[in-house]
């Protein structure tokens, strides 16, 4: 029975999976606004009783979409770090940013917010969820310790590293993930010491 019931899900997962594929291509092809639902089960090669099985509208499926990826980019950020460990910048590697990983593992996805017509709430969501990942998730420690407004340094550090990713990909990915992640880690160090991953 168990059996059964984990084949059911992995297949429903699978099949949401193919939907939220479909709506990625459809945006970039057509515009959100354009899309029908009909575009989707043609697009992801289903019917339509199986997508109002799993959704009321595109509506739904675009929150879901949403929710999926920002869930992970949140929980990407502490995978590699200890909860209540100090962390010195000049200790970190390309394979601890695993941040910047999930970016490019997802671009397909994240590319999204290059277009106009995208999915609803996407150009504020993915800014929100990087300032919740500096704010809620870590603590940091200035250059020398320089005494500042730790509230306002998360924010402009936040907004920084999406102002960066933004333009990687208005470049459309060009530099590689590893010298992008070097160029980050090296920033970072200009005015952060360390840091404490405190859990999300």
């Amino acid at each position: 029975m168990e059996y059964e019931q984990n084949s059911t899900s992995k297949r429903r997962n699978r099949t949401k999976e193919h939907f939220r594929e479909a709506l990625i291509k459809l945006i970039k092809k057509k515009g959100y606004h354009g899309i029908t639902v009909k575009d989707i089960v043609e697009e992801a090669a289903y019917n339509r009783s199986t997508f109002y099985f799993h959704y009321q509208d595109k509506i739904e499926l675009a929150e879901d979409l949403l929710d999926k990826m920002f869930t992970g980019l949140e929980g990407a950020a502490g995978i590699m770090y200890t909860p209540g460990r100090k962390t010195s910048t000049k200790d970190i590697d390309v394979p601890s940013f695993s941040l910047i990983a999930y970016i490019y593992e997802n671009k397909n996805f994240f590319e999204l917010i290059k277009y106009e017509d995208t999915l609803p709430g996407m150009h504020t969501r993915f800014p929100n969820a990087i300032k919740n990942i500096y704010e809620k998730q870590f603590e940091f420690e200035t250059i020398n310790g320089m005494h500042v407004n730790m509230d306002y340094f998360k924010i402009y550090t936040a907004f920084g590293f999406y102002g960066l990713v933004r333009n990687l990909i208005a470049e459309d990915f060009q530099t590689p993930e590893e010298q992008f992640t070097k160029d980050v880690i090296e920033l970072s160090q200009t005015h952060i010491q360390s840091f404490k991953y405190i859990g999300r």
